[in-house]
């Protein structure tokens, strides 16, 4: 939960693939989502896409 923390506090991007990984789920669960979720304590959101990867944005619930 730390890195996922981080990531929100640094505004950083993460793919689809690092989000199902740090979710430990499949990375079709994380694309079939939507664009916008709660997860845990984080408001997920996508982005954008570039190329053939999605992008995803982390913000931290309190």
């Amino acid at each position: 939960m730390h890195i996922a923390d981080e990531i929100a506090s640094k505004g950083y991007l993460i793919s689809s693939s690092e989000l199902a990984d740090l979710m430990d789920v499949n990375a079709s669960a994380v694309t079939s989502r939507g664009d916008n979720w709660a997860w845990r304590n984080w408001e997920v959101s996508r982005v954008r896409r570039e190329g053939n990867q999605i992008l995803w944005q982390l913000e931290r619930v309190d």
